[in-house]
């Protein structure tokens, strides 16, 4: 499982790469600060959806440490 998919490594201000919803075929990554953690489970296999201090929302691919 990788960090992106479990809710417990993620927290507001942490540094993330997203996959938008309109990127997913390309696999296009997206850059950003969590904002909110939008996923309640404590695990999803395509990663935890969360919403950027940008506004994006999408699921975490990786975090930046």
């Amino acid at each position: 499982m990788s960090a992106g998919q479990s809710r417990s490594n993620i927290h507001k201000g942490v540094k993330v790469l997203i996959v938008l919803k309109e990127d997913q075929r390309s696999g296009k990554l997206t850059q950003g600060v969590v904002k909110d953690i939008l996923t309640n489970s404590a695990n999803h296999p395509h990663g935890i959806k969360v919403r950027l201090e940008s506004g994006e929302v999408g699921r975490v691919k990786e975090i930046i440490l």
